[in-house]
């Protein structure tokens, strides 16, 4: 494809990321899973589900800018390819929040559009710089699933158990992007990007 024919798909595949028929290829983990809550763990969990969705939301938007911007044609195969899992941990994040009575956050749109932008920035610094930026980025996303994990009702084996296997997704990613040659960011740059990372979740998990 063209650059330009891959900037449309990138385009039409937001769309749908944003407007919520991205359909998974891996059933959902929690399909065999049973949650038992109040109203008020219910209204927490859907909260932090809220949070999640729009998390996988500026994920697939960063790959997506990434692809369109790599050099090698093995980097944006690999990039092309955590954007597909990506859409599996999207769609069952919105499932789970339908079921859960919940709703995606308005920022959606606005926090794709700015990762689609970071993500296209990042792969025009250079190959190893943007499988960098891929290993410090899911190195956040793993320990913020984490206190995810421990802060749902303990009632909430479904949400629970999604956020689980893209914990373990979101490890491999990171470790793929060091196989592949990208550079080790410095704590420093870690450290900034956990604060961004912290804004995105106290406004999303709100509005």
């Amino acid at each position: 494809m063209t650059k330009l024919d891959s900037l449309l798909t990138a385009v039409d595949r937001g769309l749908r990321s944003v407007a919520g028929v991205v359909k998974a290829d891996r059933p959902s983990p929690a399909a065999d899973c049973e949650s038992e809550l109040t109203d008020a763990e219910r209204r927490h969990a859907a909260g932090l589900m809220r949070v999640n969705h729009c998390g996988e939301i500026c994920a697939q938007a960063l790959y997506e800018g990434q692809a369109l911007t790599a050099r090698r044609t093995e980097t944006r195969e690999s990039l092309t390819t955590a954007a597909r899992q990506e859409e599996d941990h999207l769609a069952w994040c919105r499932e789970r929040l339908t079921e859960l009575d919940g709703r995606p956050s308005v920022l959606d749109p606005a926090f794709y559009v700015a990762s689609f932008a970071l993500g296209a920035v990042t792969g025009l610094l250079g190959d190893r710089v943007s499988l960098g930026f891929i290993e410090a980025t899911e190195d956040q996303v793993k320990h913020h699933l984490d206190r995810h994990i421990e802060k749902l009702p303990e009632g909430d084996e479904r949400s629970r158990a999604i956020l689980t296997e893209m914990r373990s997704d979101e490890v491999r990613h990171g470790e793929d992007a060091v196989r592949s040659g990208g550079i080790e960011f410095p704590p420093a740059v870690k450290g900034v990007m956990g604060l961004v990372s912290k804004v995105m979740t106290e406004t999303t998990y709100r509005i």
